[in-house]
C-alpha cells in the first residue's frame, strides 16, 4: 500500500527545535489516521465467504452456558495460587485432626483447659484468704501480750489496786459458775481452755511464736498441696478429653472423603482438585471462606448421617413423579426433573407439607435425590462434575400455597449451602406469570453466581429453549424431543436426530431411502411450533408402481406431539415426508429413521 505525503512543506527552516518536534508530532499523527482509515475501509470492502450449507445438517451441539475449566493449566494464577493455600489448610486440617470438628468444638479443649485454670486460681485465692484471717489472730494475740507485759512492768500500781482486783476477780468467778451451771458441760471447757492458753502464754511466750510461726508454714504446704492436687486432675482430664477427641476425629479425617472422593491432598488426586475448586469459586477464592464453607458441608454430612441416606429406600416412595433423573444433556450432565405439578393433589400437599415431620421427610428425599445424581459424575478434569436441573412448573401450586414456598426455600439454601457448584443450568419452563414475582421474593436469598445459571421460558419457547441444552432424542416428546418411555424402537445407538429449516411459504420434502423389499421403515418427526401441513407416502423405485399414501396431509396444531410412524415395503423404493409451510415465519424440523428386515 502506497502512503503520499503532500510536498507544500517547503524546504526546512531555521525552526525552534521545539517546533520541529512538535509539528513531527503532529505530522505523525496525520499520518496514523489516514492508515487506520483505509485499513478501516478495506475491512468493510472484504466479504466473509459463506459456509457450506447442507440439505440436512444434523442438529447443532449449542450451548449458551460454558463450565469453568477444572485443568490446571487453564487456571489464572491467582486461582492457582489460592487452590495451593487450600490444600494446605486441607491437609493441615486433616493431619491434625480438626477437618470434621465444627468450629465450636475444636475451641472446647482450649475452654476446658482454660476452666481448671481458672478452678485453680480461684482455690489459691480462697487459701490467701485463709491466711489472712490467721494473720489477724496472730495481731490480737499479740495485743494480749502487750497488755500483760505493762502489768508486770508496773508492780506499785497492781500492789495499790490488790483489793478492787480481788472483788471484781471474785465477781468474774460467781458469774464463771452461774453461767458453767447453765450452759452446760461443753461450753465449761472453754474459758478453762483460754485461761490454760494465757497461762502458757505468759509462761513461755517465745516458744509459742515459735510454735505458731511453724503450724502456719505447714498449713500453707499443705493448702498448696491440696490446691495443686486438686487442680491437677482437672487439668489432665481436660487434655486426656481433648487428645482422645482429637485421635477419634483425626482417625476419621484421614479417610475423609466427599461424594466418594478422597480429601486428603497429599494423595495427589485430580479428582480432589476439582471438588475444592468447586468451594473456591462458590466463594469467590477466598481460601478461608472456602475452607469453612468445605468442614461445615463435612460436619452437616456427618450429623444427618448423609452418607447413608441412599440406604434410606422408603424415603421417597411418595414423591417419585415430583423429581426424578433421566437422560443427559449435550456436555453429559446428567438431567434431574422437578415436576412441583404433582402437589396438586390435595391428599399428597397435606402429607407433605401439612405437618413438620412430613417437610422433614420431602427435604431429606430431595437431599437423597441429589446424592443420586452426584452418583452419576467422575469429577475429573474435563469430565461430568455437575447436573442439570429442569423444572416444569406447568400447574404448579401457585403463591398462596404457604407451605411450599416456604419449604422450597429451605431446600434451595440446602442445597446452595451443601453442593456449591453441583449445578450447571437452572432451566424453569412453562413459567407462569406469578412466578417471576415469587422468583424475585426469593432471589436475595441466592448468590449472583446461582442468579446467573437460571433460564426462563415461556410455554410457547419450552421445546426451543430445551434444545439448545438438551439433544433431541433425549427430550421427552411432551416437551417437542423425541424420547419416549420404555422404546424398543430407538436406542442412543441409533445415532443422532437431523434438523432441517423449513422457510416461510415453501415446503420441504424428507426422503428415507428403502432399497430392498421386505424391510420395515421407522421414523420420528417434529416440527418445532408445527403450523404446518404434513403428509407422508413411499414411492416405489419401479415407475410402473402406484405411489402409496401412508398418512394424509394433516394441518398440524402448535401444540401437537412429534410424529412417530413405520412402513413395511415388499418393493425397493423410498419414504417421503412433506412439510408445507404457508406461515411467514422459517420451521425447524426435526427427525430421524430406522430400517429394520422383517423376518
Amino acid at each position: 500500500m502506497t502512503y503520499e505525503v503532500s510536498s507544500d512543506a517547503g524546504a526546512p527552516t531555521a525552526a525552534d527545535p521545539v517546533e520541529e518536534k512538535v509539528a513531527a508530532a503532529a505530522d505523525g499523527d496525520e499520518r496514523k489516521t489516514e492508515v487506520d482509515t483505509k485499513v478501516v475501509a478495506d475491512v468493510e470492502e472484504k466479504k466473509m465467504p459463506e459456509p457450506p450449507s447442507s440439505d440436512h445438517p444434523s442438529v447443532e451441539k449449542c450451548s449458551s452456558f460454558r463450565e469453568e475449566s477444572n485443568f490446571l493449566s487453564d487456571l489464572k494464577e491467582a486461582e492457582k495460587k489460592a487452590l495451593i493455600e487450600l490444600r494446605a489448610k486441607v491437609e493441615e486440617a486433616i493431619l491434625e485432626g480438626k477437618l470434621l470438628l465444627a468450629k465450636q468444638e475444636e475451641q472446647k479443649p482450649m475452654e476446658k483447659k482454660e476452666v481448671a485454670e481458672e478452678k485453680g486460681k480461684t482455690d489459691h485465692e480462697t487459701r490467701e484468704g485463709g491466711e489472712g484471717e490467721t494473720a489477724m489472730l496472730d495481731q490480737t494475740k499479740e495485743k494480749k501480750e502487750e497488755v500483760t507485759e505493762r502489768e508486770k512492768a508496773d508492780p506499785e500500781a497492781q500492789g495499790g489496786g490488790e483489793g478492787e482486783q480481788a472483788k471484781l476477780d471474785r465477781g468474774k468467778e460467781e458469774e464463771e459458775e452461774v453461767k458453767e451451771k447453765e450452759c452446760g458441760e461443753g461450753e465449761k471447757a472453754i474459758p478453762r481452755q483460754a485461761k490454760e492458753e494465757e497461762e502458757k502464754e505468759k509462761v513461755d511466750p517465745e516458744t509459742r511464736e515459735e510454735g505458731e510461726e511453724g503450724e502456719k508454714v505447714k498449713l500453707d504446704q499443705t493448702a498448696d498441696v491440696k490446691a495443686e492436687e486438686k487442680a491437677a486432675p482437672l487439668e489432665e482430664k481436660a487434655i486426656a478429653t481433648a487428645a482422645s477427641e482429637a485421635k477419634n476425629v483425626g482417625d476419621s479425617d484421614k479417610e475423609a472423603t466427599l461424594w466418594g472422593v478422597p480429601l486428603l491432598p497429599s494423595k495427589g488426586s485430580e479428582r480432589a482438585d476439582v471438588i475444592l475448586l468447586k468451594f473456591l469459586r462458590a466463594r469467590d477464592f477466598k481460601v478461608k471462606d472456602a475452607f469453612e464453607m468445605l468442614r461445615n458441608v463435612l460436619v452437616w454430612r456427618k450429623q444427618f448421617r448423609i452418607d447413608s441416606i441412599l440406604d434410606e429406600e422408603s424415603l421417597g416412595a411418595d414423591f417419585v413423579a415430583a423429581c426424578y433423573m433421566d437422560g443427559v444433556d449435550r456436555e453429559r450432565h446428567p438431567v434431574c426433573y422437578n415436576m412441583p405439578g404433582v402437589f396438586q393433589n390435595d391428599n399428597l400437599y397435606q402429607e407433605t407439607f401439612g405437618s413438620e415431620q412430613g417437610r422433614e421427610r420431602f427435604q431429606r428425599w430431595r437431599v437423597q435425590l441429589m446424592e443420586k445424581g452426584i452418583k452419576a459424575l467422575d469429577f475429573k478434569p474435563g469430565g461430568v462434575a455437575s447436573l442439570l436441573q429442569i423444572t416444569d412448573l406447568n400447574n404448579s401450586p401457585g403463591p398462596s400455597k404457604k407451605e411450599l414456598r416456604t419449604t422450597m426455600k429451605q431446600v434451595v439454601q440446602l442445597l446452595q449451602d451443601n453442593y456449591p457448584e453441583l449445578v450447571a443450568r437452572n432451566i424453569f419452563i412453562n413459567v407462569p406469570f406469578w412466578y417471576y414475582a415469587f422468583h424475585a421474593l426469593i432471589s436475595p436469598f441466592l448468590t449472583q453466581r446461582t442468579r446467573s445459571k437460571f433460564v426462563f421460558a415461556r410455554p410457547a419457547k419450552v421445546a426451543e429453549t430445551l434444545l439448545r441444552y438438551v439433544p433431541a432424542e433425549a427430550v421427552p416428546v411432551r416437551y417437542g424431543g423425541l424420547k419416549r418411555d420404555d422404546d424398543t424402537e430407538f436406542s442412543a445407538e441409533d445415532g443422532g436426530v437431523s434438523e432441517v429449516i423449513v422457510k416461510s411459504n415453501s415446503t420441504e420434502t424428507l426422503e428415507i431411502p428403502a432399497p430392498e423389499g421386505g424391510t420395515t421403515i421407522f421414523w420420528d418427526l417434529s416440527v418445532l411450533g408445527w403450523e404446518v401441513s404434513y403428509k407422508e407416502e413411499f414411492v416405489p423405485t419401479d415407475e410402473g408402481s402406484y405411489t402409496i399414501v401412508v398418512r394424509k396431509s394433516k394441518k398440524m396444531a402448535a401444540a401437537e406431539l412429534p410424529v412417530r410412524n413405520s412402513f413395511r415395503n415388499s418393493e425397493p423404493g423410498k419414504v417421503v415426508l412433506t412439510i408445507e409451510n404457508n406461515s411467514f415465519w422459517k420451521k425447524k424440523a426435526l427427525y430421524r429413521y430406522k430400517i429394520k428386515k422383517s423376518c
